[in-house]
């Protein structure tokens, strides 16, 4: 057993939650961490107990004080890092097809807690999270990992501010972290877009929901309405099996990149900068019909105490749009909130149909695409949800 690292001693609370398969350890389950240092690895033990919960990342600052990395005694931290980041990439290898973009780090799903990375094309763009990952020595073994693996021509690391605060990080701009080029263009599934590594959010695109795209260019048809509709990830697709196709964001400047990825389709979308919520209900309200529409709202519920809240937003949407669809027509409803679980959403799809008085088939309940995977014991890795029916 590796000795000098710290230890940490969890109450049977925050053992038992180890144990059933998760990886957090809230702060109020810890007994003792005297003198350990921000972001270090630590040796987790449960109160009172002789036997070892495993090796583990400790925050100072976070709620979630504990990030398990494994269940036994790690020797060399930074080795372990570069294993889980080729592992990560084998895996990306096995299951992502018909792309060059996609999730190549995952956090905990990948047992890098606090860590995403994404893959657009031949750059990576990446964000740390929590104290351990913006350490030296995890910075230096995960970069040169990615670097020599995936050997992209610029990484870019986009910071987060709200969570580098509650970490007590100090302050980080968004980035170069190795090379010099910040865009490119990449493709899913035979749709090119443009990148910009650093404008959009997040990590630039929304490619959990990849699979999805694609299904909905399946099932979609006539003319078609996609709410919400960010760099036009939905109406790229509806585009190559619909008459006609509206995008609708409040944001215009995502909208004026979809406009260029549109462009360089060769697609003519109708562009609408707008608030979904208004123009659903003047659209309905005034007799607007369509053959399909996608409604792929960003998350509603950011905490538990927000879910009703929520669920009340997500049924008006729904609402508006069944009144909307002509018969036989296609709805697509997505949720990115964790705290609304997927027969969540089918209950506000339902009520939403009563209320309409329009029978809903569904066709298909889906999730995010396979490089974003969940994992059994973690239920905060599953957070995509996604319903395709059909009206009559």
């Amino acid at each position: 057993m590796p000795m000098d690292l710290p230890l940490v001693t969890v109450s049977r609370r925050g053992a038992e939650r180890v144990r059933g398969g998760h990886v957090w350890i809230y702060r109020s389950d810890v007994v003792t961490a005297d003198g350990v240092p921000p972001g270090s690895a630590v040796l987790v033990k449960q109160q009172g107990s002789k036997a070892l919960l495993g090796t583990a990342f400790y925050s100072t600052a976070s709620q979630i004080a504990v990030r398990m990395l494994s269940r036994e005694a790690l020797e060399n931290i930074g080795n372990v890092l570069r294993q889980r980041v080729r592992a990560a990439v084998e895996y990306r290898k096995r299951l992502v097809r018909d792309t060059n973009a996609y999730r190549v780090i995952f956090s905990e799903s990948d047992s890098l807690p606090g860590l995403i990375v994404d893959c657009y094309n031949d750059l990576l763009s990446m964000q740390v999270l929590n104290q351990a990952m913006d350490s030296e020595t995890s910075r230096t073994a995960i970069l040169s990992e990615l670097q020599e693996i995936l050997k992209p021509k610029a990484i870019i690391e986009r910071s987060d501010a709200r969570v580098r605060k509650l970490e007590q990080l100090p302050e980080k701009q968004s980035g170069l972290v190795a090379g010099e080029q910040t865009r490119t263009e990449f493709q899913m599934n035979g749709v090119r877009f443009i990148y910009d590594a650093l404008s959009g959010q997040k990590t630039g695109a929304f490619l959990d929901q990849r699979e999805n795209y694609a299904a909905a260019e399946q099932y979609a048809r006539g003319e078609a309405l996609d709410v919400f509709c960010y760099q036009g990830g939905f109406a790229l697709h509806l585009a190559r099996c619909c008459e006609r196709v509206t995008g609708v964001d409040s944001s215009l400047s995502a909208l004026e990149a979809a406009e260029a990825n549109s462009k360089l389709n060769g697609r003519e979308i109708e562009w609408i900068e707008a608030n979904a919520f208004d123009l659903l209900r003047d659209y309905s309200d005034s007799g607007r019909q369509y053959d399909s529409i996608v409604l792929d709202p960003p998350a509603f519920a950011k905490t538990r105490e927000k879910r009703d809240t929520a669920l009340r937003g997500y049924k008006e949407l729904n609402l508006r749009a069944l009144k909307m669809l002509r018969p036989g027509g296609v709805l697509m409803t997505c949720s990115c909130s964790f705290h609304v679980s997927g027969n969540d959403l089918l209950e506000a799809l339902g009520s939403a149909a009563g209320d309409a008085g329009r029978p809903v088939r569904v066709l298909e309940l889906r999730g995010q695409a396979k490089d974003h995977p969940q994992v059994l014991g973690i239920p905060e890795t599953a957070y995509l949800k996604c319903i395709i029916s059909i009206v009559r």
